[in-house]
């Protein structure tokens, strides 16, 4: 097994050497007009895996997060990826199935179905869909290909004979997600969230069935799932549970807990030859189960808290589809390897960037398995990477602090660093960090975050760098989720999102503006500033007494935190995005347009237009340098620097 360092600091070099070398944001004289944009070249580019499948000796890799997203061909004879497919709609490529010689992809938003023909090299369109994500997919002996989806949780049934789909319905009625999906010659199995269910569908009458023991079924997810002739297996969340059943007698079932401390989730499954291989998050341990004497082995930690999308067996060999890798288990010998799949060849391309944040010497570019991180000086890139995704980053001295999700963690990084360090993961069912603050009265770092799918509340992290101590308190504002922060004089001030986990519809309807004391730690008051907001999106502190925001509805408000009134507002842009207050001006973006709110007379003018910003989630980031004379942002999915007068 490769050491974890070393594959690190390989695979940020590779990535960083398929990145070209972008025009130096300092190279922008001083003396620019405002909203002069130099562009900086791709914001982060990365090669991250969805899926995979093989057709004799070729594994075909699916990618996410690209455009267009790709299919690469690795040959394992050759050690080489030999083509690429490019799929040219959707974000990116969650599932795989094969069907004799043709692969199968389903993509998510927008949720088309390919069909790639590995003889004739060829790339088809066969159906789309009008659900959100396809995030599973799985062929039945007779050829047939079964999709699960999102919003609503559903299923179909592509006839490649045919060349038809046939709407199978919502198997748990209510239900969100469809996450997994098996089939056999007579059901089509799904594995349900955010309320966990996993139900035998009959192929010929339609008629359902619940498989899933009433001991368990108050769990959240069957999220992953493999099936044998006689057994099926599926990963439950949270709580990193293997449920293991036969498929004539659902009664006779087994419930395997993954032993990695602090393990959550099972997120990839197999049923091979006796066993059960599953790969659980965040620990990212690879662990086997045999079926008949009912013992659990833990193989290895193939890549330290990666996700591994997908199992598949091979001529013997267990393969692990990676962000960019594809670790190799043999069985027969216990080794454990590692195959960059870049390294060989696979496409590496400009993603969808999560975050940007300037601490005025690097701009960090957030996005999946990472960050690009450009020198500012020299517009060198280099790829810190990190086994998540940074949603949200932020300097204080000479320290960047970064939320990184899944498991809500915080982490920190130094300037020259070739890793980053993991301080605390949230727990309290929180996966998703959402904003940064730091309030220099009482040092601490302040990190609201989303809680995972179907569950409630959001919560609030507080963490000191001067004594260690990492608390975290749930709910804040009960039954939403905070979302944005600013703090000054010991209080944070929240924003908040009317959505809890996804999947769980909201119960409330309208975001709040609320103020939490640092130090009696207590929430002091609460109020909605924005009728009818969805979210407000950030918050930015002006002169003493006023708090600026900005909510989804595009509207700028003006808070007096005195009086706790509202007492102006103008609408700006087409939905809501990052506020930044310098003196008696203020930035803002939607992801079109940066606009200059002139804080005085209250009127806003847009600086810069037709950005386009491509970001992932569609939530348009901003960051302000330190200097307060650049902002840089993202038009298409090139990181740009806008000269600002700041004042």
């Amino acid at each position: 097994m490769i050491p974890r360092r070393r594959f690190l600091q390989a695979a940020a070099a590779t990535t960083a050497a398929a990145t070209l070398t972008a025009t130096p944001a300092r190279a922008a004289t001083r003396a620019q007009s405002e909203g002069t944009l130099t562009d900086l070249g791709p914001a982060s580019v990365a090669s991250p895996l969805g899926n995979g499948e093989f057709v004799g000796g070729v594994l075909y890799a699916g990618s996410r997060g690209l455009s267009p997203n790709v299919v690469g061909a690795y040959d394992l004879a050759q050690d080489s990826v030999t083509a690429h497919f490019d799929i040219p709609t959707g974000v990116g490529i969650w599932a795989m199935c094969r069907v004799g010689t043709d692969v199968y992809v389903g993509t998510h938003a927008r949720s088309d179905l390919y069909r790639i023909d590995t003889v004739a090299n060829q790339v088809t369109k066969v159906a789309e869909y009008p659900d959100h994500y396809i995030w599973t997919m799985a062929s039945s002996p007779d050829g047939k290909v079964y999709l699960g989806t999102s919003e609503p949780g559903r299923v179909w049934e592509y006839d490649p004979a045919t060349g038809t789909s046939r709407d199978l319905g919502q198997p748990a009625p209510g239900e969100a997600y469809v996450r997994s999906i098996q089939a056999d010659d007579r059901y089509v199995y799904a594995g349900i969230g955010t309320h966990a269910h996993l139900i035998a569908i009959d192929r010929a009458t339609g008629e359902k069935r619940e498989l899933l023991p009433p001991a368990v079924a108050d769990r959240d997810w069957v999220a992953s799932l493999a099936m044998s002739d006689t057994h099926l297996a599926g990963g439950m969340n949270s709580l990193a549970e293997l449920l293991v059943l036969e498929k004539a007698a659902p009664q006779n079932h087994k419930v395997v807990k993954a032993t990695a401390a602090g393990e959550k989730y099972i997120v990839s499954v197999l049923i091979h030859d006796g066993h059960v291989y599953f790969a659980g998050r965040p620990s990212g341990t690879f662990y086997r189960y045999n079926l008949a004497t009912e013992q659990l082995e833990v193989l290895g930690v193939p890549y330290f808290e990666a996700a591994t999308h997908r199992l598949l067996a091979h001529e013997g060999r267990i393969y692990g589809i990676q962000d960019s890798a594809v670790f190799v288990y043999d069985p027969a010998t216990g080794s454990l390897d590692y195959v960059n799949l870049v390294q060989r060849g696979f496409r590496s391309a400009p993603e969808e960037p999560m975050s940007v944040h300037s601490d005025g010497r690097r701009v960090y570019v957030g996005g999946k398995g990472g960050a690009d991180i450009h020198d500012v000086a020299t517009g060198k890139v280099t790829r810190l990477a990190i086994a998540g995704e940074p949603k949200t980053l932020i300097t204080v001295g000479d320290t960047t602090y970064l939320g990184v999700y899944t498991q809500a963690a915080l982490y920190a990084h130094r300037p020259g660093q070739t890793e980053a360090r993991l301080i605390a993961r949230t727990g309290n069912q929180q996966d998703r960090p959402r904003d940064l603050a730091h309030d220099p009265a009482t040092g601490l770092i302040v990190m609201p975050t989303q809680p995972e799918p179907g569950h409630m509340n959001g919560a609030l992290s507080l963490y000191s760098p001067g004594t260690g101590t990492f608390e975290t308190y749930r709910p804040v504002v009960e039954r939403q989720t905070v979302c944005s922060v600013a703090a000054r004089h010991g209080v944070a001030y929240l924003g908040t999102l009317i959505q809890e986990g996804l999947g769980l519809p909201p119960v409330t309807t309208t975001a709040r503006l609320a103020a939490f004391d640092l130090v009696r730690r207590k929430l002091l008051w609460q109020l909605e500033p924005v009728p009818g907001a969805r979210q407000i999106s950030s918050l930015s502190l002006g002169r003493t007494g006023t708090l600026y925001g900005m909510a989804s509805t595009g509207e700028v408000f003006e808070f007096d935190l005195r009086s706790r009134k509202v007492t102006r507002t103008i609408k700006v842009g087409a939905k809501g995005g990052e506020l930044f207050v310098t003196g008696r001006v203020a930035y803002c973006t939607d992801g079109e347009a940066i606009y200059k709110i002139d804080l005085v007379a209250f009127t806003a003018k847009p600086i810069v237009e037709g950005l386009a910003g491509q970001w992932f989630g569609g939530e348009p980031k901003l960051a302000l340098d330190p200097s307060h004379r650049a902002l840089y942002a993202v038009r298409g999915r090139d990181l740009v620097r806008v000269a600002i007068a700041g004042r």
